[in-house]
Parts: C-alpha cells; structure tokens; sequence
C-alpha cells in the first residue's frame, strides 16, 4: 500500500498533461478564454517560425513610394526608407519570438532549480538562495532588464540575459512555495519510508505536481519578455536599423505619426496581439488547471 500512494500521485499529477479527459487540451477547449489566448498563440508562432518560406518581400528591400498608405500591393504600406512594412512587421515577430522563448527558458530552468533546492532543502540553502533573490526584487523589474542590457551593450543577446535575469527570482519564488508544502504530503513521506532517495523523490514526485503551476507562469512569462524586448529595441538597446524588429519600428514610425500613422499602428498592433495571446493562454490555464473547477 505504501508504495502505491507516492505512484498514484505522481501519475495523477502527470495525466493532468495528457490528452484525456482530464488533460490540459480538452481543459483548454473547455475555457473560451484560454482557447482564444492558445489560437493567437500558434498564429503567432507560425509566423515567427515559417516567415523565412513564405513569399515576401525581403524586409530590408527598397523599393518606390515613400510612406505609401497601405495598398494590395503593400497591406501595411511603406515606411520612411520605402521598406514593406508588412514584411518587416512578419519578419519581427522571428525576432520577437526568439528572444521570448530563450529568455524565459533559461529563467525557467535556473529558477526551478533554485527553488527546488531552497524548498525541499531548507536550512542554509534557504536562506542564501532567498537573500541572493531579495537583492534582484529590490529594483524594478523592467529598470533592471535597463540596467543590465545598458552595461553589457545593445545587442539582442544581451536581452535574452536580461530577462532571464530579471524573471529566474520570479520562477524561484514560484516554485519554492509548492515545494514546502509538496514535501511534507503524505505522498512523500511515503516514498521516504520505502525508502526512495532525494532525487527520485524530487523527480517522480516533487516536480510533477509542479508542472501545471509552471506552464501558467511560463505562458505569463512570455507576455513580459514580448513587452521588454519590444521596450528595449525602442530605446534602442536590442535590436539595431534596419532589423525588422516591432520596437525599431515603433521609435522610427513615432515621428511620422501625424501624417503616416501606420508606420506606427501594425508594428503596435503586433506586440498587441502576442502580449494578449499568452496573457490570455496563461489566465485560461490557470483556471483549466484549477482542481476545484475540474
């Protein structure tokens, strides 16, 4: 019997990923709002992934009409240096998408592991870990990502460090909560006595119960990175012109917004839709991952 209950909860934990009754797709399509935040999502994905193969315009092409309005020809018109804007504004969201998914996926993994070592550990590890992470929530989040792209140089690299910098506390925080209380589960005191190590007990059945607390702040995630890469490309600390990046647009099509509004308005829009699309994903997980509502 003993052994029964820690295996029963870690796959309990585990179908809640599966495609059942129970998993997270049809707890998805049973919420309308996480359903729309998933379909913005993949839209926005397929662009960032499969921009390369479909047939546009090269975004760093000139060709006629400066500050075209937009045309069939030209769907999102033309900016200052005759560029297709809407070329440029597909080939963002490449650029966009990587710097999102790379930073958060290395805040993911170091503050994961940080907060599993903090909780489960306990003791020294606990507090060092903790007081290190106070240092990094004593300033603004998006003044520190300034900050450490500002000393390291304008580059799109540097970003993805700053944000993941700036969001490892986040995750650490997150998961350090649920591990104090996972660790004292019937569950694992269970795994304990048949005598099951540290790590099996942390792998088997720590971090799959976990896994749904972590996808929601994922998807959460990836909405701020969006936003910061954007902010810092405008001020000019990511990305450089002529990238086709949604924040060098922004700040080249702010000047013309009297007269050529689209200039600014697509580019907008697009950071618009991508922000939207995980802010919606990630409270509509949040809520179909919800027990007491399933």
């Amino acid at each position: 019997m003993a052994t029964w209950i820690p295996e029963s909860a870690s796959r309990n934990a585990l179908t809640t990923f599966g495609l059942g009754r129970t998993g997270v797709l049809a707890a998805i399509a049973r919420e309308p709002v996480a359903l729309a935040g998933l379909l913005m999502v993949v839209a926005y994905a397929a662009i960032a992934l499969g921009v390369g193969f479909l047939p546009l315009r090269d975004p760093l092409q000139i060709s006629s009409d400066r500050l075209a309005a937009p045309t069939a020809a030209f769907p999102f018109g033309t900016d200052a240096l005759v560029r297709d804007l809407f070329s440029r504004v597909l080939f963002g969201a490449r650029l966009s998408m990587q710097v999102a998914v790379f930073s958060v996926a290395a805040a993911t993994l170091v503050g994961s592991v940080l907060g599993l070592v903090s909780g489960y550990l306990g003791g020294i590890a606990d507090l060092v870990i903790g007081r290190v992470m106070d240092v990094f929530f004593a300033f603004p989040a998006i003044l520190l990502a300034l900050g450490i792209v500002a000393a390291l140089g304008p580059d799109p690299k540097n970003v993805i460090i700053a944000i993941a910098v700036v969001y490892t506390p986040i995750f650490m925080r997150v998961v350090r909560g649920p591990v104090l209380a996972l660790k004292a589960r019937d569950f694992v005191e269970a795994a304990r006595a048949i005598g099951a190590t540290q790590a099996r007990i942390v792998v088997r059945h720590i971090v799959p119960n976990l896994l749904s607390t972590l996808i929601v702040q994922v998807s959460l995630a990836l909405s701020w990175a969006v936003l910061t890469e954007g902010a810092l490309s405008f001020l000019g600390l990511s990305a450089q012109p002529p990238a086709p990046s949604w924040g060098v647009m922004l700040n080249e099509g702010r000047q013309y917004l009297e007269f050529a509004t689209h200039l600014a308005v697509f580019p907008g829009l697009a950071i618009m839709v991508a922000v939207l699309g995980f802010n919606l994903l990630g409270d509509g997980l949040r809520d179909a991952l919800d027990p007491q509502r399933r």
